[in-house]
């Protein structure tokens, strides 16, 4: 057996890193691009979009849900905890908190002006509560994430149990909610149907008019669900984290072992993945994508099943890091990467200019084949003004601002 190669570093950072979070940025947007267009429901229940799916519609949703869907946000999890691992060892906890403290306002920011699926302040949260493990060894890490992620997902999927029995009755009595005869729990069923889509229109609404209704309506009808998604991640995103932060430990994204036997557990895990989540979508489509049958696919048993692609991907992508290296591609991404942050709040400020009223107003107007289109738009810009930005500047524009902000000091921004 040969001696595993380094990781390929530049000034300090470990570039493999850098690589994968360009990967994941770039799949952020892919998985985000619904709810930036559509109503908010419509990222977990197509039926909420506006206008209804065709069958090329239909083939977009299941590959999303296949590959994309909480598989990027996954990355960036297991990034965050890894960043995390080296962040504390070189500066401390205490500066840590103080770095979580400023993303923290940053996520909620994003959440009421830009984005409401704003993934910042949930990780600043999830973080307080990884910190607590920060300095365990890889091996409890890596098992108090993989025990907490399964039990994650075994215990949302139990609390979806209920809805779906008084879901399915509903159905098979009232396809299509026809004329017929209600029981109480029935018409409560059709009600909370009925009101996501009355929801979903007035979202609509919202969305195509100007900034300062959007922002009102963002605080006065959704201001706490910015803590209750960051609690509900707790079950998935902090197990995460940790599983990132064992694997740092581990020296996964360091040190590369046997190039086809990380190739091959990387494949062989997506495979699973894609294995496993198939039935499930198929389930819910076969049905006609079912209000509580949709969420709880989607949060559910979607998270176990879509941990082996998670895993796999981030193998494959350490196994092709060091392979592209010195190319076009690894440095277009590994700068996309490297400003992530700048990177992730831009696409939603140019997406929030795109749909939303104050801007141009396409709120609800695209299918998704055609919002496949400012996903590629906004892929090729980040590819193109990161690299040309690093060759100018030291960090991203809000990278260096959060490190000011962090150490309470200026660092010179050109090289």
């Amino acid at each position: 057996m040969t001696e595993p190669n380094p990781a390929p570093r530049q000034a300090g950072r470990i570039v493999t890193l850098d690589f994968i979070r360009g990967v994941a940025v770039l799949g952020i947007l892919f998985a985000n691009i619904v709810a930036f267009s559509q109503p908010m429901q419509a990222y977990y229940w197509p039926v909420a979009m506006q206008p209804p799916m065709s069958r090329a519609d239909e083939a977009v949703w299941l590959a999303q849900y296949l590959l994309v869907d909480g598989k990027m946000r996954g990355l960036f999890s297991l990034l965050f905890g890894a960043g995390m691992v080296l962040f504390v060892d070189r500066q401390g906890a205490r500066l840590q908190l103080r770095r979580l403290f400023w993303l923290a306002l940053f996520g909620l920011a994003h959440y009421f002006l830009l984005f409401r699926g704003d993934i910042l302040f949930t990780y600043a949260f999830c973080d307080l509560f990884a910190l607590v493990a920060v300095r365990l060894d890889a091996l409890r890490q890596l098992t108090l994430g993989l025990a907490l992620y399964v039990l994650g997902g075994l215990w949302i999927s139990l609390m979806y149990m209920p809805q779906l029995a008084i879901e399915d009755t509903a159905l098979a009595k009232c396809p299509g909610n026809v004329q017929c005869v209600l029981t109480e729990e029935d018409r409560a069923y059709w009600s909370a149907v009925d009101a996501q889509v009355e929801e979903a229109r007035r979202e609509s609404e919202v969305m195509r008019g100007g900034f300062a209704g959007i922002v009102a309506y963002n605080v006065r009808e959704h201001g706490w669900e910015a803590v209750d998604g960051a609690t509900l991640a707790l079950f998935e995103t902090l197990p995460l984290m940790l599983i990132g932060m064992g694997l740092m430990r581990a020296g996964f994204f360091q040190r590369i072992p046997p190039g086809r036997r990380l190739l091959g557990w990387g494949l062989g895990g997506i495979a699973a993945g894609i294995v496993l989540t198939l039935p499930l979508a198929l389930w819910v489509a076969g049905a006609g994508h079912p209000f509580y049958r949709s969420g709880f696919a989607f949060l559910g048993p979607a998270q176990l099943t879509r941990l082996p692609m998670i895993l796999g991907l981030a193998a494959c992508l350490v196994w092709l890091a060091p392979r592209l290296a010195g190319g076009w591609l690894e440095g277009r991404l590994a700068a996309a990467g490297r400003m992530a942050f700048s990177n992730y709040l831009g696409m939603s400020l140019l997406m929030a200019f795109l749909f939303q009223g104050w801007g141009l107003g396409r709120f609800g107007t695209l299918d998704r084949i055609d919002i496949l289109q400012p996903v590629l738009g906004g892929w090729i810009l980040m590819l193109a003004w990161s690299k040309p930005w690093l060759g100018r500047f030291r960090y991203g524009p809000l990278e260096w601002l959060w490190r000011c902000l962090t150490y309470g000091r200026w660092f010179p921004l050109r090289r």
